[in-house]
């Protein structure tokens, strides 16, 4: 839109006559009329700078993706972030939620940018991603268990619900059913959030070799982690018969040479009783696992239960790894060609294996009962949101993410699956 700056007075009557016909130059004095194009004037301008702003408002931030289906006509994950200077609401919790745990609880740590991450709203380019409403969450899901299985990053999840929900609702009975590590039942609703830790899904455990060690110490294998590919580790194999909504995460563990070191302490994988041989690497033993635990859900699933499994989320590690003095000092999240250097394949960096879990996973979901909950994209950029040095470890946090922050969009996207799948049932 174009506003001129001045206007002839000889010729402002048949100009308001041209631009509207309701108004009559007969009726109109010259001072109305001057007004009134000041104002359109200034509109205009508003208007102007408002559509700019809009379409270039981080633009550094905008990272467009192959699109997936998604529940609804909105692909969540295609998106860009936007930072907003004032939060526009308050918060859904805050740092005083007893469940934080201290190394994410970036406020009371004292975190430079604790405070920016939360002015930083996702926005989807196809819909819009409100965040969610804790109470009538509550009000929609009396009566339901919900069930968050794997690792600390899961945790870090359901942490994140549990505080949104526990502000608006008090009245809690906390338990662990069906083997989990935490769990929580907001009373006046009857809805029961649990998570149960698991690193692997599967069950393992330490392995040395003995007289009847067969072909494996033959080979040379003195000790190292057996992983039952066909067995659910025991936190979570009652899960399924318990929770009307599950939602799972494996990943990190599995390329985790300090903890599974190829040499020292490898995996060997067993299937039936027996192992594996020729033994197999890691990557082609999480296939087996995920083959096997997908087919063990939905078995034993509740019927009509709602199956989520959230892609790998990503670590922000510079400069190494975390025990090679890696570090994540950003205060501002990734631009897109930043986000390609640190997680692109061919790179092969130190956080190469965000991408490389999800190719796994969407070849293991296909054709299954599973809903894909893809947070992997937004969270690439958020090299800015997690503990790094305020978490209170020797070396820097860049794998779990402070709280309040980035997972409570990642339980915007979960809520409004779960929405949808509620409309069209």
């Amino acid at each position: 839109m174009l506003c001129r700056a001045r206007i002839s007075p000889s010729s402002m009557a048949t100009r308001e006559l041209h631009y509207s016909s309701k108004i009559h130059a007969a009726s109109t004095s010259s001072l109305f009329s001057r007004l009134l194009l000041s104002l359109l004037c200034l509109v205009s301008l508003f208007l102007c700078f408002s559509l700019f702003r809009n379409d270039t408002a981080s633009p550094s931030l905008t990272y467009s993706v192959v699109p997936q289906n998604s529940d609804g006509n909105c692909n969540y994950s295609d998106g860009r972030w936007i930072y907003y200077p004032t939060v526009r609401s308050p918060p859904r919790y805050d740092h005083t939620c007893k469940e934080i745990f201290k190394g994410w609880n970036c406020i009371a740590s004292n975190k430079s940018n604790a405070i920016d991450i939360l002015k930083w709203r996702w926005k989807p380019y196809g819909c819009d991603l409100p965040p969610f409403d804790p109470l009538r969450f509550l009000e929609n899901f009396r009566d339901t268990n919900i069930g968050f299985v794997g690792d600390s990053l899961n945790r870090n999840m359901f942490v994140s619900l549990f505080c949104a929900l526990k502000r608006v609702s008090s009245e809690v009975k906390k338990w662990r059913p069906v083997g989990a590590d935490r769990g929580f039942t907001f009373v006046n609703y009857n809805l029961t959030i649990a998570y149960h830790r698991t690193n692997l899904l599967a069950r393992y455990g330490r392995w040395s070799a003995s007289s009847d060690s067969g072909a494996l110490q033959s080979l040379g294998y003195k000790e190292g982690y057996r992983i039952d590919v066909d067995i659910p580790e025991g936190t979570w194999v009652e899960a399924p018969k318990f929770h009307d909504i599950l939602i799972f995460n494996t990943g990190h563990w599995w390329w985790a040479p300090s903890k599974f070191d190829p040499v020292k302490s490898p995996m060997l994988f067993f299937e039936k009783g027996e192992h594996v041989t020729p033994p197999i690497a890691p990557d082609a033993g999480l296939d087996m696992v995920l083959r096997h635990m997908v087919s063990f859900v939905e078995k034993n699933a509740r019927p009509g239960a709602n199956l989520f499994f959230r892609t790998q989320s990503p670590r922000h590690f510079e400069g190494g790894d975390w025990d090679q003095g890696g570090t994540c000092s950003r205060s501002q999240p990734l631009a897109p060609q930043e986000v390609e250097q640190l997680f692109s394949l061919k790179n092969n960096g130190t956080n190469v294996e965000t991408r490389l879990v999800n190719e796994h996973l969407h070849k293991a979901l296909k054709d299954s009962n599973f809903r894909i909950l893809d947070i992997t994209h937004m969270s690439e950029f958020r090299a800015d949101a997690h503990p790094s040095t305020a978490g209170g470890k020797r070396h820097d946090d860049c794998m779990h993410w402070c709280l309040p922050g980035l997972t409570d969009t990642w339980n915007d996207v979960f809520v409004a699956h779960l929405n949808s799948i509620r409309v069209r049932n």
